[in-house]
């Protein structure tokens, strides 16, 4: 909920608007091309929308899997991993689903059952092969919760400064698998919002169907502003 007076678009300063950012297209300027890497450009141009949503295809669960694949291409390609030979999976767009992350990347999971999961994908690995893959899953998950947490901690303290608060306490709402079942996703995510953004105490809340829940309540909110309007 944004004070009206912030809200260059519509006139008027009273009161707020509930406001849907649709950060995933935060980048679209090129603003976010100093730490995009050549795997996510490889990734976007690969895309159904090509130049678009550059934030989303850096933090959601349906890109991180993709970002990984481009990786173990190259560092194949550069003889790091599965002996130089890249097999006709691993050159399959999306054979790499982010579910895998999430099991890999399980504390409890031995380099035996890692390397039982790349064969699954068709992927025959050594044991030194496994680490580096479990590497490189780590890295791009924790780089995804690192850059949400980011802007998280932007949105937060910008309404915190909006509103002349010197600390501000509210509520965040999460959906999504990918905060739900990686196993260090939320864990990173909340502590970047923590550093970045102190004077905010910030409590994530998850929320199941959160997109439909959100139009139920934005709506709610409309017929009552009408509601009174006519009263």
């Amino acid at each position: 909920m944004e004070e009206m007076r912030n809200v260059e678009m519509v006139e008027g300063e009273q009161g707020r608007m509930c406001v849907n950012m649709e950060w995933g297209a935060f980048g679209d300027n090129g603003c976010l091309d100093d730490i995009r890497t050549i795997y996510d450009k490889a990734v976007d141009d690969f895309s159904l929308n090509a130049g678009k949503q550059r934030y989303e295809k850096m933090i959601s669960g349906m890109y991180l899997g993709e970002i990984v694949r481009n990786i173990l291409i190259d560092f194949t390609k550069r003889g790091f991993l599965f002996r130089g030979q890249i097999s006709e999976t691993l050159k399959t767009r999306h054979i790499f689903e982010t579910k895998f992350l999430s099991q890999i990347e399980s504390d409890r999971l031995a380099l035996l059952q890692v390397r039982t999961i790349l064969q699954q994908l068709g992927l025959n690995s050594t044991c030194d092969d496994s680490i580096i893959v479990k590497t490189v899953c780590g890295a791009v998950s924790r780089r995804a919760a690192q850059l949400c947490g980011a802007g998280m901690a932007a949105v937060v303290d910008k309404i915190r400064e909006n509103r002349g608060l010197e600390h501000l306490e509210i509520t965040v709402g999460v959906d999504g698998t990918l905060y739900k079942l990686h196993p260090h996703f939320s864990r990173i995510m909340h502590q970047t919002v923590k550093d970045l953004a102190p004077k905010c105490d910030v409590t994530f809340l998850l929320s199941e169907d959160g997109s439909g829940k959100g139009a139920a309540l934005i709506t709610a909110v409309g017929c009552r502003l009408r509601d009174a309007e006519q009263n």
